[in-house]
């Protein structure tokens, strides 16, 4: 009897673990998952802060983060820079990703590249 006590608590310490561990990893994914379409949103708005495609910037980053069911926090214009920052849940956890695209540091400030 006290070898099948030791079996079933190992098996259900085996169990939790799992779980946890699963719990740990679904969140890790989803976690990047956001962070890409906040990538995807920041560069999208900064595309149309340049000119490079129409639209106005925070709309279009407010398209991309629906495509994951997320939603614009905050979308903050400082020229051709675009920081995004993107809300959506996970389970009951509110989760919020920032991310930031435009031209780099120095950079001319002219019109926009003609598409190839």
């Amino acid at each position: 009897m006290p070898g099948t006590v030791a079996a079933v608590g190992v098996l259900a310490t085996g169990l939790l673990l799992g779980a946890s561990l699963l719990s740990v990893g679904t969140a890790a994914a989803w976690s990047q998952r956001l962070a890409g379409a906040a990538d995807a949103a920041a560069l999208a708005a900064a595309d149309a802060a340049s000119g490079a495609v129409a639209g106005v910037p925070c709309e279009r980053a407010a398209q991309v983060a629906s495509t994951v069911g997320a939603g614009v926090v905050a979308c903050e214009l400082d020229g051709l820079v675009v920081t995004v920052t993107l809300g959506a849940a996970y389970g009951v956890l509110p989760v919020s990703v920032a991310a930031r695209a435009g031209p780099p540091p120095g950079a001319p400030a002219g019109p926009p590249l003609a598409p190839p």
